[in-house]
């Protein structure tokens, strides 16, 4: 089953540099329109046997019709981006690519448009081969991922804001979630990557000259960098999470220390004063219980003053500004 609701239907467009381009769409894989499409042209009955099998995944195949011809055939899996919102869905169209003919089957509704817009047209009629025409298709498709990547970046901006500002517990929870978001991203970007290496192994040095060729393997490469660079923006985010919280855990551990000991003497003494024994010091006299405070809060303040002219309190015990960055 392919699109069950789908109207189905094809498009034929001629295009000037003598080649044409099928769009097709269609509800199930016994349709005339694919037998059509078997019978006039017998390149396409692998991918058609094949293609039932790919739903929900990426495939792209390169041979060579009599060892000569190239033919570059698969399935796509591609993300519709939004540009005003989050709204992103998931689809998958099927294409065909020869010497002849480039055909497309079931192109989501936003992208036909957009390559039936004037300055696509304009472009398809000056390539010269289909896959000059697959390769206006794919960059067309990859202006969503851009998209993608711009509200991807405004999310990643406001996590770094977040831990300069606050360093919530919460953070790597946000941190991990880009991570995951961009991981998908890239899998999705692979068969892109794929299909230019394909098109190299199918063309050889025919794409020298082709600009649609060259547009592609530029928004590509743009992609390649963008995706390295927020991976390495989000390592970076790892990296100061893991720092921020060993040097608090460290902060802690200092600080707990450092009240265990400057309570030490009250410890001791009430350790001492607390024995079940009747013949401790000053405990039958009005005067006693004052006397034991205030030599426990003598001893105490002595042991953080003499910790304190050792250097070894710091600046631990003093309260920080909620608007530092740890």
């Amino acid at each position: 089953m392919l699109e069950p609701h789908m109207k189905e239907g094809q498009d034929i467009y001629s295009l000037a540099g003598g080649w044409e381009w099928h769009d097709i769409r269609a509800r199930k894989w016994d349709s005339p329109l694919l037998g059509e499409l078997r019978t006039r042209y017998p390149a396409t009955e692998d991918w058609l046997d094949k293609a039932p099998s790919l739903l929900d995944r990426n495939y792209l195949s390169v041979r060579f019709e009599e060892g000569v011809e190239p033919v570059i055939a698969g399935a796509l899996l591609y993300r519709v981006t939004s540009e005003d919102t989050d709204k992103r869905e998931l689809k998958q169209f099927y294409f065909h690519v020869d010497r002849h003919v480039l055909i497309t089957l079931n192109l989501d509704e936003g992208t036909r448009r957009t390559m039936l817009e004037a300055d696509r047209i304009s472009m398809l009629h000056q390539c010269q081969r289909p896959i000059d025409g697959m390769c206006v298709l794919a960059r067309a498709i990859l202006h969503y991922y851009h998209a993608g990547m711009d509200r991807f970046e405004v999310n990643l901006r406001a996590v770094e804001e977040d831990m300069r500002t606050r360093n919530r517990r919460t953070l790597m929870d946000q941190i991990l979630t880009a991570r995951y978001e961009l991981l998908d991203w890239s899998n999705l970007f692979i068969p892109f990557q794929e299909f230019i290496a394909a098109a190299k192994e199918g063309y050889h040095d025919e794409l020298e000259q082709s600009r649609p060729f060259h547009h592609l393997l530029y928004r590509v490469e743009r992609m390649e960098k963008l995706l390295r660079h927020y991976e390495r923006e989000i390592e970076a985010l790892v990296s100061i999470d893991d720092a921020i919280s060993g040097f608090r855990g460290n902060e802690i551990m200092k600080t707990l220390t450092i009240m265990t000991v400057i309570f030490t003497p009250a410890t001791v003494v009430g350790a001492i004063w607390g024995m079940n024994f009747e013949n401790l010091p000053v405990i039958h006299v009005g005067w006693g219980f004052a006397s034991v405070m205030i030599f426990t809060l003598l001893c105490t303040a002595g042991t953080y003053l003499w910790m304190r002219a050792k250097g070894w309190t710091g600046d631990l015990l003093k309260v920080k500004s909620k608007n530092k960055n740890i």
